[in-house]
């Protein structure tokens, strides 16, 4: 074999050998930068509680938006729920399919590189994040599209004027010292509008989740607050509190 065609061989030998065991030795370091965000791994405790807040069941599929080593989804997968990791860094992904076969999750676990800007999450009951403000507010809209019902859970930040239906914040006694703060939120059905209810003819505005309007029976009209999560509504008028679920275009009330 000429001298140079062997020097390609062993060069590329060499290349084949040393790639498994780089891909074995990453090791991310907390604050590295990514696309978007430094990465910051979000506190075992923290997952936990942010899989709990949304009542993750065998039932959900859940999709983490920029998944990191892949521990919420492995968390999640271990839970029995079929889970999604979307992440860009392509040694993250490989390292998160390793750390799944390691705990015994890679049947439910799984791991796509991809932007996560560019990706469709409509089939998931559960979305979890750890993004900034900005990137929140950017996802804010196709969130709101999604399916009425689908659970939300962000790590440490919000999403400004959408106000969360729930906030937990682990201290001390969590082993938790930095990001700490999980908000909840569920997707509200589009409920704005005229209807006729057995109550009367009502009249709802909508921002986010809040509801506010007014209630007319007998030609007298009161004003109506209240709240709706995913399809269920509850209303209060007058004092009394109604409840009701809104299907497609029609709004049953109780």
């Amino acid at each position: 074999m000429p001298a140079l065609a062997l020097f390609r061989s062993t060069a590329i030998a060499l290349l084949l050998a040393a790639a498994p065991a780089f891909a074995q030795t990453y090791s991310p370091q907390s604050g590295q930068a990514g696309k978007d965000v430094i990465w910051v791994p979000t506190p075992q405790a923290l997952v936990d509680k942010m899989l709990e807040m949304a009542k993750v069941t065998p039932n959900d599929y859940v999709i983490d938006l920029g998944s990191g080593d892949g521990r919420l989804v492995i968390t999640a997968a271990k839970r029995g729920a079929r889970a999604l990791g979307i992440e860009y860094n392509p040694d993250m992904v490989e390292l998160s399919r390793r750390n799944a076969a390691q705990e015994g999750a890679g049947a439910k676990a799984s791991f796509v590189k991809a932007d996560i800007f560019e990706s469709d999450f409509s089939r998931a009951t559960v979305i979890t994040m750890f993004l900034l403000p900005s990137l929140n507010l950017k996802l804010r809209p196709k969130i709101l599209g999604l399916k009425p019902g689908t659970r939300i859970v962000s790590n440490s930040f919000n999403m400004d004027s959408w106000n969360p239906d729930e906030t937990a914040v682990l201290g001390a006694a969590f082993d938790c010292t930095s990001f700490c703060t999980a908000y909840y939120w569920v997707v509200p059905a589009k409920v704005a509008g005229s209807y006729k209810v057995p109550q009367g003819d009502l009249v709802l505005q909508q921002t986010f989740q809040m509801l506010s309007g007014t209630l007319t029976t007998g030609g007298k009209a009161v004003p109506v607050e209240g709240k709706v999560i995913g399809e269920e509504i509850i209303l209060s008028a007058a004092g009394k509190e109604y409840r009701g679920r809104f299907q497609g275009r029609i709004l049953e009330l109780r």
